[in-house]
């Protein structure tokens, strides 16, 4: 983030001088939408990413695969938590039942959804002021925020960081059946059998 914000007030201030503008302090290019746009355009990605991810696991496997749950076997997070013996033990949503449970077992995903909206909603939010910059920089007329969340420019920002999100997501379920790493919890043993699903 500081290599991001440091790199980031550069560019704009050597972008500001090139179109003749004044540049601004470090505290200042916090409050820019070329700041704003930059940032919240990459965490929407990385949310996005893992609500999918973790929304996936449920029910999509990897022969193979140290990410994916084993096809053939019954996983302890695959089971019914109100029929759990230890429920006394249990977080108190657990213990409440009824639509509390129901949130809280999908509270993982749910979590990334809603940070993933957020997100979103926030590079709409500072992304238009840095796209009406350059729309009034060619004698264009600004626009609002709509305007420019159902622009091709916003879209074609969103997609450039999913399509990469997934696509390393992806790489990495394939790369961990045939690829290991010693001492990692992402990798199987390195002496496991290339086509073992799972961790062990």
């Amino acid at each position: 983030m500081v290599g991001q914000t440091w790199s980031g007030w550069y560019t704009y201030n050597e972008e500001q001088r090139d179109h003749g503008e004044a540049t601004v302090s470090l505290v200042d290019y916090l409050g820019t939408g070329h700041f704003g746009e930059a940032t919240f355009e990459n965490w929407e990605s990385e949310f996005l990413q893992m609500a999918f991810y973790v929304l996936l696991t449920v029910w999509l496997f990897q022969v193979g695969s140290s990410e994916s749950k084993r096809p053939d076997v019954l996983e302890i997070v695959d089971l019914d938590p109100r029929e759990s013996p230890a429920k006394d033990k249990a977080p108190w949503p657990v213990r409440a039942g009824g639509v509390v449970l129901v949130l809280y077992e999908n509270s993982l995903t749910i979590a990334f959804a809603l940070l993933f909206l957020i997100s979103f909603t926030l590079h709409a939010v500072t992304g238009v002021h840095e796209f009406n910059a350059d729309r009034m920089a060619h004698g264009e007329a600004a626009t609002t925020v709509i305007g420019y969340a159902t622009s091709s420019r916003f879209w074609f920002e969103s997609f450039q960081n999913w399509q990469s999100e997934f696509l390393s997501l992806a790489a990495m379920v394939v790369f961990t059946v045939f690829l290991r790493q010693r001492g990692s919890p992402e990798s199987k043993p390195v002496a496991a059998p290339s086509w073992e699903t799972g961790k062990s």
